[in-house]
C-alpha cells in the first residue's frame, strides 16, 4: 500500500486485494471522527469519537445515565483518587464529605460512589461554611469551586479510564443538566470545569506528539 500525506490529506493506493479491502473499510467510516489512540514506532490505532455532527457540534449531557465510554466522566463514577493525602472512590464521595465536619463521616463517605455516595451525603444537608486544609470555605463561593476543580483535575490525572472517556468527548460542548441543578456547584460551573481539564488534556496530547 502506498502511502502519501500532501496539503493535509493522507492518501492511500491499494495495490493488492487486500489492501482494497481495507480501503474499502475506510471508506465506510467516511463521516466519522476518531482521534489516534496510542502510537507505537510500528503501528497507529485510531478510536472512533463517533459521527462528524455528534462528535463536533452537539452537545453532551455528563449524567449518570450517560453511555457506558462516557460513564467515567461522571462525579458519581467509581474512578479512585487520591487529593492532600486522603483517598476517594469517587468525586461525588469527596463532595459529600465536605458537608460533614466529622473526620470519621467524610472517611466513611469517600469509600462510597455513585447513587450510595449521594444517598449518604444528601441528609447531610448544605452547609453554610465547611473546613478543609486548616481554612473555612463559604459553600458555593469560588473557592468552593476552585475545590472541586482540584478534586477533578486528581481524579483525571490519576484515573487512565476517565481521563480517555474526556478525551474521547473531542471537542463537544459538555452540560451537566440534572432534575434538580446544585446549589453549590452548578451544572453550568461543573461543565466548565470538565472543559476546562479536557482543553488542558488536548494541550499535552498534542505537545507530547
Amino acid at each position: 500500500m502506498r502511502l502519501t500525506y500532501q496539503n493535509d490529506v493522507i492518501g492511500l493506493s491499494a495495490e493488492t486485494p487486500a489492501e482494497e479491502e481495507i480501503c474499502a473499510l475506510l471508506a465506510a467510516a467516511d463521516g466519522h471522527v476518531f482521534r489516534l489512540n496510542a502510537p507505537t514506532r510500528r503501528g497507529l490505532a485510531f478510536r472512533e469519537i463517533g459521527p462528524e455532527d455528534e462528535a463536533r457540534r452537539a452537545p453532551l449531557n455528563i449524567v449518570r445515565s450517560i453511555e457506558p465510554r462516557f460513564a467515567p466522566i461522571s462525579n458519581l463514577a467509581h474512578t479512585p483518587f487520591t487529593l492532600d493525602g486522603e483517598g476517594y472512590a469517587s468525586v461525588e464521595a469527596f463532595w459529600q464529605g465536605l458537608k460533614s465536619p466529622d473526620p470519621a463521616v467524610r472517611r466513611s463517605l469517600a469509600r462510597l460512589w455513585g447513587p450510595e455516595a449521594k444517598g449518604r451525603g444528601d441528609p447531610l444537608g448544605r452547609p453554610p461554611t465547611f473546613d478543609y486544609g486548616g481554612a473555612t470555605i463559604v459553600s458555593g463561593s469560588p473557592e468552593h469551586w476552585a475545590l472541586m476543580r482540584r478534586a477533578c483535575e486528581a481524579k483525571f490525572a490519576q484515573h487512565a479510564g476517565a481521563r480517555m472517556a474526556l478525551r474521547d468527548t473531542g471537542e463537544r460542548w459538555l452540560t451537566h443538566r440534572v432534575r434538580k441543578d446544585s446549589r453549590t456547584i452548578p451544572g453550568a460551573i461543573m461543565a466548565d470545569i470538565w472543559m476546562r481539564i479536557r482543553e488542558r488534556l488536548h494541550d499535552e496530547a498534542g505537545a507530547a506528539r
